[in-house]
């Protein structure tokens, strides 16, 4: 049996994942409605991705006999701005999801060594996860309002491909 603040913990991480699967599809619906395809292609992998981890934490808690709280969420936005001011916000988040897995780290290592390995994994991953959203932010700079630079990037992102 896990113990019940790791249980809390493992929850709290399920809920920021959940979280984030919900607002990156409501940033995709959003950037496809503004026909910025590709972007909305880039964001709906990544809610995809957001979703995995939400299952990995529920399937590890679970497999250590542990309950799964799964909260409500809450009602996400249906406009997000121009293409940088949207991930303006996916670095934000990102920026958030790490502070909150280096303080369930921090935390989880005293009490829990077996755990410490699953967010560590993901806080690894964090690495990635915000110099990706990084890179789009500063190029969306760049191109400013030129229509042809952010169509440009617009296309680039949805090459992406999941996984």
């Amino acid at each position: 049996m896990v113990k019940e603040e790791v249980q809390d913990l493992l929850n709290t991480l399920i809920q920021i994942e959940h979280v984030s699967s919900t607002l990156y599809l409501a940033m995709s619906a959003y950037m496809d409605r503004k026909n910025y395809t590709g972007m909305a292609r880039w964001l709906r992998i990544q809610s995809n991705e957001e979703r995995t981890h939400l299952l990995t934490l529920i399937d590890y808690l679970a497999g250590k006999d542990g309950i799964v709280k799964l909260a409500a969420l809450p009602e996400q936005s249906t406009d997000f701005g121009t293409p940088l001011e949207t991930f303006q916000q996916v670095l934000d988040h990102e920026q958030y999801v790490t502070d909150s897995y280096r303080q369930a780290y921090n935390y989880i290592k005293k009490i829990d060594p077996q755990t410490t390995v699953i967010v560590q994994d993901f806080l690894r991953e964090q690495i990635d996860e915000e110099a990706q959203a990084l890179t789009i932010v500063e190029r969306l700079k760049l191109a400013g309002d030129n229509t042809s630079s952010l169509l440009l990037i617009d296309q680039e992102l949805g090459q992406r491909q999941p996984g």
